[in-house]
């Protein structure tokens, strides 16, 4: 087995590790697929959320991009806080001021092979979300989950909350630590994934998932006039012209929102009935969803409010969220090195004082 840890010892919560790409604001759609079920898990695991600021280069380098990153970065904590994330349950930190990222990186891009990351089919559809060309798929985005790997096991983190979608990533992750192992000598546990089943959220034109990029998103931080808007130019049964032909409910977006988001079940079964039954408009269907978003996202906004409403408090949750990861990153890499055999190199360098050619 790995190297003993305080968090083996009996009573000790298991370590998971999840996070985000600081590209903006977080929607409905993050929280149906990651956030409520972290705001759950915080009080079951000791629980690290990292701001993946060095996977957006995948996408995302320019300039202005990176100018960008801290304040994105602000915006998704206080997402994350409003969203009841617990600041004092878990450790939120920036990645690219970790330096050890980019040293077990290096390291761990040599216990995979080029044709093992180019069978995973979430790269290609990232590229396509992207609108990367196939000659043009930068060496970053093929060992994106090389960089993944590093993230979980720098941190020693023991589950990984993903979808199915994202299971092959994890499963890259064992492969590298158990190659590591065999090699040098057991250091990291394979973590294992922490599986979600609930699917994508789809966005407010039905023309696929949520997503900032595509304009169809609903934001926690949206006040009511904006939400009220966009729920009101949502996608409904496109052969329903009038309120008195019957109505599709299944896979229609406005009935899929009252499913998850309506929390007067009543009201939903009820309104189901009448549009199936050609009993009811489309606008008064939007409107009732309307009002059971702003149920869902008025404590959300007052939350977010509360934490703008202190200075300095984001920043600090990051700097010492990034100071504790920091100290977790240096005790990793000294036993890979240590294993590897590099600080015995180091340590003759040293007392040779020069270097023998």
């Amino acid at each position: 087995m790995p190297e003993s840890s305080s968090r083996d010892q009996p009573g000790k919560p298991k370590r998971i590790l999840t996070g985000d790409r600081p590209t903006g604001r977080l929607h409905l759609g993050h929280w149906v697929g990651s956030l409520q079920n972290r705001v759950r898990l915080q009080h079951e695991y000791e629980t690290i959320l990292i701001i993946a600021d060095l996977h957006m280069l995948t996408t995302k380098k320019s300039r202005k991009d990176i100018r960008e990153v801290l304040s994105n970065a602000r915006g998704l904590v206080l997402d994350y806080l409003s969203a009841g994330i617990d600041h004092e349950r878990a450790t939120i930190y920036l990645q690219s001021a970790v330096p050890e990222t980019f040293q077990l990186n290096t390291i761990l891009q040599n216990f995979v092979t080029v044709n093992r990351l180019l069978r995973l089919p979430s790269l290609k559809q990232m590229a396509g979300a992207a609108e990367i060309e196939e000659e043009s798929f930068p060496f970053g985005l093929l060992g994106y989950p090389v960089l993944q790997a590093a993230d979980i096991l720098l941190a020693k983190a023991q589950l990984v909350p993903v979808g199915r979608d994202n299971l092959a990533h994890v499963e890259i992750t064992r492969e590298i630590a158990r190659h590591f192992n065999i090699t040098y000598g057991e250091i990291f546990e394979e973590p294992e994934a922490l599986l979600s089943d609930i699917p994508a959220l789809v966005g407010t034109d039905n023309r696929g998932k949520m997503s900032k990029s595509a304009r169809n998103a609903i934001f926690l931080s949206d006040d009511e006039k904006t939400v009220r808007a966009k729920v009101g130019s949502m996608f409904t049964d496109p052969k329903r012209i009038h309120p008195y032909i019957p109505g599709t409910v299944e896979g229609n977006p406005v009935f899929i929102y009252h499913e998850i988001f309506n929390d007067n079940r009543a009201e939903v079964k009820e309104l189901e009935a009448r549009y199936r039954a050609g009993k009811v408009g489309d606008r008064e269907v939007k409107d009732r969803l309307a009002d059971a978003l702003e149920r869902f996202l008025a404590p959300i906004r007052d939350r977010a409010d509360f934490f703008s409403n202190k200075p300095g408090l984001v920043d600090e949750i990051i700097w010492s969220g990034t100071l504790k990861v920091r100290q977790i990153a240096a005790e990793t890499m000294r036993e890979v090195y240590h294993k590897m055999g590099f600080d015995r190199v180091w340590k003759e360098i040293e007392q040779k004082g020069e270097i023998n050619m």
